[in-house]
């Protein structure tokens, strides 16, 4: 049996990789926006403060346009190495320069704020611009291909400088034996053979190596298990939300992108 490899702020990575499934941002004074729920340790002294809170008033309104989702981000401040993962999904980072990248809402893990985000006009999508480093998540290693091409919806991450997808229906899949079995009966949903994006003109498509999404989540809701603190297995049962207020951390409601 091999010895486990015990890391310390000293052995571990600056702005890399620890393994396949976590990646380790090393904070000097410069900030990180960072999507709830994905910081999983840290060493050192950072702190951790939401979207709207009036000492980052400027820094949010030169990074962060994208209100649908103010509430599932925070932005990490402080010194210190901070580890970054999501469900044992593969995580990567990635370098924009003077870049325009679209990218899943879900799949973004963190980014630095020389990049802005902005609300993508494709639902559950938002948008990095300019130069700087991003972290993202992916249900398989990711596949980086040149258009023209039509991509299974399911295994889209995102796509770099180039034209919005537009949607392809496969007329000979729809007016088939198969599309009209589910016509008919509702009987088989839609499938990457008989519904693509398609993508055109110069730029890179990112892929994950399975049809299958990172499946959703709420963020900031305790696990419903016995010894985590607010889930059904504590105590006399799991506390009822609460309103939340812009800003706060650990919020009980999730905003969706759609």
């Amino acid at each position: 049996m091999s010895t486990p490899v015990i890391h310390d702020p000293h052995t571990l990575p600056s702005d890399d990789n620890v393994n396949a499934y976590t990646f380790c941002v090393e904070l000097k004074g410069a900030p990180w926006f960072l999507q709830k729920g994905k910081m999983i340790a840290y060493y050192g002294r950072i702190e951790f403060n939401g979207i709207g809170h009036g000492r980052l008033d400027r820094l949010v309104r030169t990074a962060f346009h994208s209100p649908l989702h103010a509430s599932d981000w925070v932005v990490a401040e402080g010194s210190g190495k901070m580890l970054l993962a999501d469900r044992a999904f593969d995580v990567n980072s990635y370098d924009l320069d003077e870049g325009n990248l679209t990218i899943r809402s879900g799949n973004l893990l963190a980014y630095q704020p020389t990049l802005a985000l902005k609300q993508s006009i494709v639902p559950g999508f938002v948008t990095l611009i300019g130069t700087g480093k991003f972290v993202a998540a992916s249900n398989g290693p990711v596949v980086f291909m040149e258009p023209p091409l039509r991509v299974d919806p399911q295994a889209l991450v995102g796509w770099a400088d180039c034209p919005s997808p537009c949607h392809h229906y496969d007329h000979g899949y729809l007016t088939g034996v198969l599309g009209g079995v589910r016509a008919l009966t509702g009987i088989g949903g839609s499938s990457g053979e008989e519904h693509q994006f398609e993508f055109v003109g110069a730029g890179t498509v990112l892929l994950q190596s399975t049809e299958l999404l990172m499946a959703e989540r709420n963020i900031g809701t305790p696990p419903a298990q016995a010894g985590v603190p607010g889930g059904a297995g504590h105590g006399s049962g799991q506390a009822a939300a609460v309103p939340r207020l812009p800003g706060q951390l650990g919020d009980l409601q999730r905003r969706f992108g759609l």
